[in-house]
C-alpha cells in the first residue's frame, strides 16, 4: 500500500474512533431509563441533539466501510502470497467473535466486534460477487434498515420505561452482571439499529478497494470530494428529521416514527460526506504520527475507550455514573478518545502493533 492511502485508512479509523466514543459514552455513563426522556437543562438538550444530528449511526459506517475495505486488501493479499484467505479470515472472525463477547460482558454491553463477525461471514459468503452486484445488495439494505428501525420505534413505543437499576454505577462484579443480563436486548437492538447499514458498508468497502479508492490520484475518491457539499446539506437535511422525532415525537407519533426511519438515509449520506472530506485534508495535511498510530490500532483504542469509561462511571473508579450531563458528557467523550489513545500508540511504538491488534494477526497469520 501506498504512503497516501495508508494515511487515509488510519485518518478514517482515528476519526471514526472521535465519533463512536461521543454516541457510547452516554451510554456507559448514564441509567437506561435516563437516557430514554429528554434531558432537563437547555445546553444538555442541545447536546444531545448535536449528538445526533452529526455523529449518531454515521461512524460506525465508516468504521464499517474500512472493515469491508481491509476484508478486500486481505483477498488481494492472500493471493499474492498464495495462501488461502478462507483459513485466514475464519480465524480472523473467530477472534473477532471472542474479543466481541469478551468486551459485552467485561467491559461495554455495546460492543459491536461480535455484530461485526457476525456480517463477516455473510460478506465473505457474497464476496465473489461483481462490484455491482454488491453495490445493489448494499442499496438494497437501505429500505430494509429503514423497516427495522420502525419495528424499534413501535417497540419503543410499546415497551414501557424500565426500572431504576444500580446498572454500571457498582462495583467491578455488579457492573459485570449488569452487562450480562443487559447484553442479548443490546445486541437485538444493534442488529436492527446498526445490522442492515453496517452490512451495506462492508459491501460499499469492498467495491472501493476494488477500485483503489484510497490510492493517490483515484479518480472514484475525486468524485467524492466534489460531492462533499451537497452530500453534506442533504445529509444534514434528514438528520434534523431524525433529531425531530425525539424532540417533537410526542405531538405526532407517526411523523415520529417516519423521522424516525429516516436515520437509514440520513446515516449513510452523511457518513459519506464524512469520508470525502477526510480523503480531501489527507490530501492536504500531513497528520501527525501519534493520530496514525491511534487509527491503524483502532480495535485497541476502541476497547480501551470502553476501560477508561468503566475507571470513571464505575463504582470501583471515580463512581461518576449518573451524575453528568450531556453537554459534559459530550466535551469528556473527545478527552476519553485521546486518553485511549495514549497508552495504544506508546505500545505499537514500541512492539509495531497494538496489543489486540498483535493478538489478531498471530491468531490470523499463524
Amino acid at each position: 500500500m501506498t504512503q497516501d492511502r495508508n494515511q487515509a485508512v488510519d485518518v478514517v479509523r482515528a476519526v471514526a474512533l472521535i465519533g463512536i466514543a461521543v454516541v457510547n459514552l452516554p451510554f456507559m455513563a448514564q441509567p437506561m431509563e435516563t437516557m430514554l426522556v429528554a434531558p432537563a437543562a437547555a445546553m444538555d438538550r442541545v447536546a444531545l441533539y448535536l449528538v445526533e444530528l452529526v455523529f449518531q449511526a454515521k461512524f460506525f459506517l465508516l468504521f464499517s466501510f474500512v472493515f469491508g475495505w481491509g476484508m478486500e486488501i486481505q483477498i488481494q493479499a492472500a493471493q499474492r502470497a498464495g495462501a488461502s484467505f478462507a483459513r485466514r479470515f475464519s480465524r480472523r472472525l473467530a477472534m473477532l467473535a471472542l474479543f466481541g463477547a469478551l468486551h459485552a460482558v467485561l467491559v461495554f454491553s455495546g460492543d459491536i466486534l461480535l455484530l461485526y463477525a457476525m456480517l463477516g461471514l455473510i460478506t465473505w459468503a457474497v464476496r465473489g460477487a461483481t462490484s455491482r452486484r454488491l453495490l445493489l445488495i448494499a442499496g438494497g439494505m437501505i429500505p430494509v434498515a429503514a423497516l427495522s428501525l420502525m419495528v424499534l420505534a413501535v417497540l419503543f413505543a410499546e415497551i414501557p420505561l424500565p426500572p431504576a437499576h444500580p446498572n454500571l454505577g457498582g462495583s467491578y462484579t455488579e457492573t459485570v452482571l449488569t452487562r450480562w443480563r443487559d447484553w442479548p436486548q443490546t445486541f437485538f437492538f444493534l442488529l436492527l439499529f446498526q445490522g442492515h447499514l453496517a452490512f451495506a458498508a462492508f459491501l460499499a468497502g469492498i467495491v472501493a478497494a476494488r477500485n483503489g479508492l484510497f490510492e493517490s490520484g483515484n479518480a472514484l475518491a475525486k468524485n467524492l470530494r466534489r460531492k462533499v457539499l451537497p452530500l453534506l446539506v442533504l445529509g444534514l437535511t434528514i438528520n434534523a428529521l431524525y433529531v425531530a422525532s425525539g424532540a417533537f415525537g410526542e405531538a405526532s407519533p407517526v411523523l415520529a416514527s417516519l423521522g424516525f426511519c429516516s436515520l437509514a438515509l440520513g446515516g449513510p449520506i452523511l457518513a459519506t460526506a464524512y469520508l470525502g472530506l477526510i480523503l480531501s485534508l489527507s490530501d492536504r495535511v500531513r497528520f501527525p504520527l501519534f493520530f496514525l498510530l491511534a487509527g491503524r490500532n483502532s480495535l485497541s483504542c476502541y476497547v480501551t475507550q470502553g476501560l477508561l469509561a468503566g475507571l470513571l462511571f464505575g463504582g470501583y473508579g471515580l463512581g461518576l455514573f449518573g451524575t453528568l450531563g450531556n453537554l459534559t458528557l459530550l466535551a469528556l467523550s473527545f478527552a476519553v478518545t485521546i486518553l485511549a489513545m495514549l497508552p495504544v500508540v506508546a505500545f505499537a511504538s514500541r512492539f509495531g502493533h497494538g496489543p489486540l491488534e498483535l493478538l489478531l494477526r498471530k491468531v490470523t497469520y499463524g
